[in-house]
């Protein structure tokens, strides 16, 4: 389980998450709603230990075990078994696709399920396999996405961060690629964090979802409530004052 309470932020003097407070429970796929720029990809690094929080918890539970993430490296974090894919992919361009995918894989706990998991990957996503050998920097938008995701998949995470997995995709590959992140979490037994501006993409598979306008969570629920939401219909559905 994943706990963020009354999370602050700074970059230099100015104020980007403004005492965001979320639930992420086991097995749960939660969507972090909202346009780009209003703090969900901070959020995203404060939980990986990549941005410091200025205040707040944020909280990872394993096994009735509670780490507190603000006091771990990055690399604690990803050994605790959390993985991201982080928006614009941030691959390797001039390594081949498995070389890519084996650099997912550093992670201890990941090293002997190396072959397994590498099995899954190009299971999953065969154009994989077909294109192992292929530099990643020469492969198309929606398959550098697929690498992305399965290299952190390599690492036999147990949280799976997403962020922004539709940007800079084609509206077919979206759609591929959002019910691909459900299939794998369902086959994983994954817990799923996505933050996603393309709502209707991103409440096909969410359970629960926040909405987040400049650096607030103003509204946190089930999807129905979410399509119901003022707000959400003002921001995404075009349908309120």
């Amino acid at each position: 389980m994943l706990t963020l309470r009354d999370v602050h932020t700074f970059y230099g003097k100015s104020h980007i998450l403004h005492g965001v407070s979320i639930d992420v429970n086991p097995g749960e796929v939660v969507g972090l709603l909202g346009r780009n720029g209003v703090g969900k990809s901070t959020l995203m690094k404060c939980i990986m230990g990549m941005v410091r929080p200025t205040a707040g918890t944020v909280v990872l539970t394993i096994d009735g075990t509670a780490f507190d993430l603000t006091r771990l490296s990055t690399e604690e974090i990803v050994n605790l078994g959390v993985a991201m894919v982080p928006e614009g992919r941030r691959l390797f361009p001039k390594l081949s696709v498995e070389e890519n995918l084996l650099l997912g894989a550093f992670r201890p706990a990941a090293r002997q399920a190396i072959a397994k998991n590498l099995s899954f990957s190009y299971e999953a996503f065969p154009v994989l396999a077909e294109r192992r050998k292929q530099l990643a920097g020469s492969m198309s938008g929606g398959q550098q996405q697929m690498l992305a995701i399965a290299r952190a998949l390599m690492s036999s995470p147990k949280l799976l961060l997403v962020d922004e997995p539709s940007v800079g995709l084609a509206p077919i590959l979206v759609s591929h690629t959002i019910t691909t992140i459900k299939q794998l979490k369902d086959r994983y037994g994954l817990t799923v964090l996505m933050a996603e501006q393309n709502f209707h993409q991103a409440i096909r598979i969410a359970d629960r979802g926040y909405l987040i306008v400049h650096g607030e969570i103003v509204f946190g629920g089930r999807v129905a409530e979410l399509e119901q939401n003022a707000l959400v219909k003002n921001y995404y559905l075009g349908s309120a004052a």
